[in-house]
């Protein structure tokens, strides 16, 4: 593995983590994710087998010690695990086209939607959802307002990451 993808790796999960914990909650404790839109991105900018493993591992246990949600700690290891290779599947079916920032939100969204209802089913049959509440309400009131945030967020952050990386001799995107 390429010293500089991973190191450029770990800094888009450190980044993630950072912004996963200074972000505040939406409902009962539950937030926006983020670390996702990092995770996204390293993919996007770096999509192989190995990248998306290391990526989706460290990412799901940072999410986890960072999580405010009461036993939240391995639904995010289980979600990141997975939407990170649903991502990944995704971005291969559209890989041509996949470094456009539009293209890039669309995977964001649906890649917020699979995470949120991974997440939410894995601790509702882990542990509990937090004060009886529905699926449905969390899904409606914490997933669907993140998926909305995360999308933006793409807009946003792609770009700018891209034009760093144009202007880095060092680093080539895939």
């Amino acid at each position: 593995m390429n010293t500089r993808v991973l190191v450029t790796l770990s800094l888009f999960a450190a980044i993630g983590a950072v912004l996963h914990m200074v972000m505040p909650p939406f409902y009962n404790g539950m937030k926006p994710d983020m670390m996702l839109i990092m995770m996204f991105i390293g993919i996007i900018l770096f999509p192989s087998l190995k990248n998306v493993t290391l990526l989706s591992i460290v990412t799901g246990i940072l999410s986890a010690l960072t999580t405010t949600f009461p036993g939240g700690q391995i639904p995010n290891i289980i979600d990141k695990f997975i939407t990170a290779f649903v991502f990944y599947g995704l971005f291969l079916v559209v890989k041509k086209i996949a470094q456009k920032v539009a293209t890039a939100t669309v995977l964001a969204v649906i890649g917020t939607i699979v995470s949120g209802t991974i997440f939410l089913s894995a601790a509702l049959m882990i542990v509990g959802l937090p004060g009886g509440v529905a699926f449905t309400t969390l899904f409606l009131t914490v997933v669907l307002p993140a998926t909305l945030f995360n999308g933006a967020a793409m807009i946003v952050i792609l770009p700018i990451v891209q034009a760093i990386f144009k202007r880095s001799n060092r680093i080539t995107i895939a």
